[in-house]
């Protein structure tokens, strides 16, 4: 089915590196405008994700992720990225939310029979602080409801490659319990996905899909953590 088909209530996507037209270190789809990379080829890739998702580029919003548990309520399209957000939510069709990430976990929710949808980067000290339990909370504000909620998480580190120190790993745990693990070298490390479902279904919401590949080890991903200066892949919601 194409991208641009209109006949689910609810679409989502979620791309990798590949497909666009950045060079080395970002190459090449990379959607991301403060990594260092060439604007133009930013825009390039951007306008190639519009094109692909059947939207004109001004439909797409973006955020000024910063690691934060700040919520965002959108109603029409805006010039910049929202300002100091973590998560977009909207009621608008046609609307498409879109997160940034480059091992952080990237999460799509959505209510379709009550029209409500939400993008949300969910990092380390991001879903620590309740970032997604902030998001369901807005949601159903606006009249969704958990039960109705579908969450879909993209490729994200995996706790086996999201190696901290124990300190850090007992702090979070604290906060998102389920996501502390071990690595297979006997060291201390974070499943954020893991902590995401587990406080997810607390929340009420049981339609949850997690796409299990690691972005550190998975080469068709950027990863923050492997290469330190790279691109960024997307996650994108929207209401047809």
């Amino acid at each position: 089915m194409a991208l641009n088909d209109d006949s689910r209530p609810v679409r989502k996507v979620f791309t990798n590196r590949v497909g666009g037209v950045s060079h080395a270190p970002y190459d090449s789809f990379n959607l991301g405008d403060h990594v260092g990379d060439d604007p133009a080829a930013v825009a390039a890739n951007r306008d190639r994700l519009a094109s692909v998702i059947g939207l004109a580029p001004e439909r797409l919003v973006w955020m000024e992720q910063i690691h934060s548990p700040n919520v965002t309520v959108v109603s029409g399209p805006v010039a910049e990225p929202v300002e100091a957000t973590d998560a977009l939510v909207t009621t608008q069709r046609g609307l498409a939310l879109v997160v940034l990430t480059a091992d952080c976990v990237p999460v799509l929710l959505s209510d379709h029979e009550a029209g409500v949808i939400a993008a949300v980067h969910a990092g380390r000290m991001g879903a620590r602080n309740g970032i997604v339990a902030k998001t369901v909370e807005k949601m159903v504000a606006l009249g969704a409801a958990p039960a109705r909620i579908h969450a879909l998480m993209g490729a994200a580190a995996s706790g086996e490659n999201y190696e901290v120190p124990r300190a850090m790993a007992e702090d979070v745990e604290s906060r998102l319990p389920g996501a502390l693990v071990r690595t297979p070298q006997g060291t201390w490390g974070l499943d954020i996905r893991a902590g995401l479902i587990r406080q997810l279904l607390s929340l009420g919401v049981t339609a949850i899909d997690s796409d299990p590949r690691c972005t550190v080890a998975d080469t068709s991903f950027f990863s923050y953590r492997r290469e330190g200066t790279t691109g960024r892949q997307a996650g994108v919601v929207w209401l047809p």
